[in-house]
């Protein structure tokens, strides 16, 4: 079956560079956008529940940019004035630059890792007196409060914001010869969305051993996983498999 169309399970890049465009132009495919997690706040009552006083932490983790708008979300419906000596501790630089939305930057305590909350470490023990917060999903890798944990860091994890299937009823009679997954919950979502999908023909591309782990817990077929040795990007191992797939067709 030649790849003449492909769904990529993530938001629209819009204006920016995107690999899956290139894909698009060169291999004169059609290649959509389409995101099937989204991010909803949790609400001021039931964040208040949580029983988190935000004035008890001089520092706060951040490990997304959801995590950034969030924060600064509930700290205004709970009319808290975030002191100007609050230290940020972001675990990547873009994720720090991202800090500008609401604060000015250059006048602020901020600190940045290179991918890892490990790479924080050495800066967070120079505060090891301080309480951190982690602002969060619903959903988080085990890996940070493990790292976290291994430290003796002495932080506490607020849920603010949590991950739901998008609701994609108006792809029911949409058809793609490929679908990419970037995480469980998209898998999650297309069985949230269509309870009774079969895959057939459809070739279903998955990054990371977790989203390829929940694609085969759910009975589909991996045809295209990434990264490997050969191809250390979804965009990459997409397409190697275009260009043998539709090899002289």
């Amino acid at each position: 079956m030649k790849i003449k169309s492909i769904l990529i399970s993530q938001p629209d890049p819009g204006n920016e560079p995107s690999p899956f465009k290139d894909l698009a132009e060169k291999y004169k495919i059609k290649v959509d956008f389409r995101p099937f997690i989204e991010v909803k706040g949790v609400d001021i009552t039931e964040f208040r529940k949580s029983k988190v006083n935000l004035a008890e932490y001089p520092s706060v983790i951040f490990t997304s940019k959801n995590a950034v708008d969030h924060f600064f979300r509930i700290a205004e419906e709970c009319r808290y004035s975030i002191p100007d000596d609050l230290k940020y501790f972001c675990i990547t630089e873009s994720i720090a630059l991202y800090l500008q939305k609401y604060v000015v930057y250059r006048k602020r305590k901020i600190y940045f890792g290179k991918n890892s909350i490990g790479d924080l470490l050495p800066m967070m023990k120079k505060h090891k007196d301080d309480k951190f917060l982690l602002p969060s999903s619903d959903i988080l890798k085990p890996e940070i409060p493990t790292i976290l944990d291994g430290a003796k860091i002495n932080y506490k994890r607020a849920i603010l914001y949590k991950t739901v299937s998008a609701d994609l009823s108006d792809l029911r009679d949409v058809t793609y010869d490929v679908l990419v997954f970037f995480s469980p919950q998209g898998i999650q979502s297309l069985f949230d969305n269509f309870p009774d999908f079969v895959q057939n023909d459809k070739k279903i591309a998955g990054f990371g051993s977790t989203t390829q782990k929940a694609i085969l817990d759910k009975g589909l077929r991996l045809d295209i996983p990434a990264p490997t040795p050969e191809h250390p990007s979804m965009a990459m191992a997409l397409e190697d498999f275009i260009k043998k797939t539709n090899k002289g067709k």
